[in-house]
């Protein structure tokens, strides 16, 4: 069967439109490749060699990763110290989040200022951050030793005392939930009216229409916050580097601070390759194990029900 003319320049027009869609593309794809895979691939050699930057690498095979499980208690301590943080900030966060978000999500005059103050903190990250905390956490001038005083508390050495240290980073944390925020009210503004609407018809109080019907359709929101929230706190470097270098006593040692120590100051550059890759191969994991609970807790609006 011959082709018709309009077949054979619709065919043309959309291999033209190909070819341009990946010129415009190209940059994209040779940044990707030069300055992100190829540097990705370069990591995961360097885990299986002994390098230290002046020499050719030396292979090692599954040494580096031996080493870190048996003989690096700096390892044990920085996963000890991130493990930590990651249980005291993330369901706190998770809660204070939803909480602030329920707040703003009401209609009264205002409300659009109170939602920009919650979330200007966590737009404002950085060095100039880690240094305000700083001072709010000052044994001797610190907002939060004032506070305390106010009640008749003694002062605490928040950055300088490892029992109370990464107590601080977790309220630094909790100050900080505004992003999480805004994505909780964005799912709380999809929610249909006409089911409180209904359910109210019902006999419903508030209480009850929360827990069947808030709950359940604002579940995928916390499943996204949840695993944003715990790749984020994973991988948490800038504060501690500024703040307190992973003291008192290793009390603020986390992962990617070890990987920074590693690589610059000891000059390890294989053995920091392996650790960033245990870093990645750790958080993959956690990933898919809450993935792998989602089927059991997550309800998607308009998923059709399995038949059998």
């Amino acid at each position: 069967m011959a082709i018709s003319r309009s077949n054979l320049s619709r065919s043309k027009l959309s291999r033209r439109e190909a070819i341009e869609g990946y010129i415009f593309l190209l940059p994209w794809i040779i940044g990707f490749l030069a300055f992100q895979f190829g540097p990705l691939l370069a990591s995961l050699y360097l885990g299986f060699t002994n390098y230290r930057g002046a020499a050719a690498p030396q292979w090692v095979g599954l040494e580096n990763f031996k080493r870190m499980f048996t003989d690096d208690m700096l390892f044990w301590q920085s996963l000890k110290v991130t493990g930590l943080y990651a249980l005291g900030f993330l369901p706190l966060g998770l809660v204070l989040g939803f909480g602030i978000a329920l707040l703003m999500n009401q209609k009264v005059p205002g409300i659009s200022v109170f939602r920009t103050i919650y979330y200007l903190p966590s737009v404002v990250t950085g060095v100039g951050v880690a240094i305000l905390w700083q001072f709010f956490f000052h044994k001797e001038y610190g907002i939060m030793n004032s506070l305390l005083r106010v009640f008749g508390a003694e002062p605490i050495a928040w950055l300088n005392n490892s029992r109370w240290v990464l107590v601080a980073f977790i309220i630094m944390g909790l100050l900080g939930v505004g992003g999480g925020m805004i994505v909780y009210l964005a799912g709380l503004q999809s929610i249909p009216t006409e089911l409180y609407e209904a359910a109210s018809i019902d006999g419903a109080n508030r209480w009850r229409r929360f827990w069947a019907i808030t709950i359940p359709l604002m579940t995928p929101t916390i499943f996204f916050n949840l695993v944003t929230g715990l790749i984020a706190t994973f991988q948490i470097f800038t504060t501690a580097y500024i703040m307190t270098q992973g003291g008192p006593n290793y009390g603020t040692y986390f992962f990617s601070l070890n990987i920074y120590y590693t690589t610059f100051r000891s000059l390890r550059l294989g053995y920091a390759s392996a650790l960033s890759w245990m870093l990645f191969i750790l958080i993959l994991v956690l990933t898919l194990a809450v993935f792998s609970t989602a089927r059991r807790w997550v309800y998607y609006a308009g998923e059709k029900a399995e038949t059998t």
